[in-house]
């Protein structure tokens, strides 16, 4: 795919999570403002959306918004999803007896990419989203996929890794790493302790699914989690145990 092809898919995201952000329909020139490209460039993006049914145009104020189709693509497509379709409910019982978020992700090249997210029930905790992409060395679920690469494999991507310290307690030494994931594979499951998010602590585990290495993980504040890891750990390897059967 061609550079220029690339930034087009790129502007089409971008107006799309403009919209997300702004809550209200925009006008071309805002959106061309919002996404930082020339209003040429954007009138042509907007028109194709506009022809293919994903945008509407109001007359007053003269602005555009999203129709539900986008939205009803989405649902129907993530219908079908191989992995998420039956591990929801397992993810969601997860949230209930941990009463932390649960995170279902998978490795995407050099990093994670989150598939599914369920909030937990208290005001404070870890929130993120689905789509959301986060290193392998700081993420509890990147330390799990890590840890379920052969030791030759480990080693050569180790060595080639940038381990950027996302916060003050990343570890960013490529032996305490491996030291870490190690002890963490004998023991059967993984720990971040404020190392992707400041003071907010997790623990996954991972498992396989169709030759594909998912990871889970129980995600919350670091005054709640710091006693019930060993707790979410027998919880979540639990699951991670049900999610292999039911998919095999």
């Amino acid at each position: 795919m061609t550079k220029v092809a690339v930034t087009a898919v790129e502007r089409v995201l971008d107006i799309i999570e403009a919209f997300r952000s702004a809550r209200r329909p925009l006008s071309l020139t805002e959106l061309a403002e919002l996404i930082g490209t020339p209003k040429s460039s954007c009138h042509a993006i907007v028109g194709t959306l506009v022809a293919r049914g994903y945008l509407y145009t109001l007359s007053r104020p003269r602005a555009l918004y999203p129709t539900r189709r986008l939205h009803d693509l989405a649902r129907e497509i993530l219908q079908f999803d191989p992995f998420l379709e039956r591990a929801l409910p397992l993810l969601e019982k997860l949230r209930d007896d941990s009463h932390e978020t649960v995170i279902f992700g998978k490795r995407q090249a050099n990093a994670v990419v989150y598939l599914q997210v369920v909030p937990g029930p208290h005001s404070i905790r870890y929130s993120a989203a689905p789509g959301e992409i986060k290193p392998l060395h700081s993420s509890a679920i990147g330390k799990s996929i890590l840890g379920s690469l052969k030791d030759n494999d480990l080693g050569r991507l180790l060595d080639e890794l940038p381990l950027p310290a996302v916060t003050g307690a990343t570890l960013v030494d490529k032996d305490a790493l491996l030291e870490d994931i190690v002890r963490s594979r004998k023991r059967g499951y993984y720990v971040t302790r404020g190392e992707n998010v400041a003071d907010v602590w997790a623990v996954a585990a991972s498992l396989a699914i169709n030759g594909e290495t998912l990871a889970v993980a129980v995600a919350g504040p670091r005054h709640r989690m710091q006693a019930s890891v060993p707790a979410c750990a027998n919880l979540l390897v639990a699951t991670c145990s049900q999610l292999g059967r039911q998919a095999g």
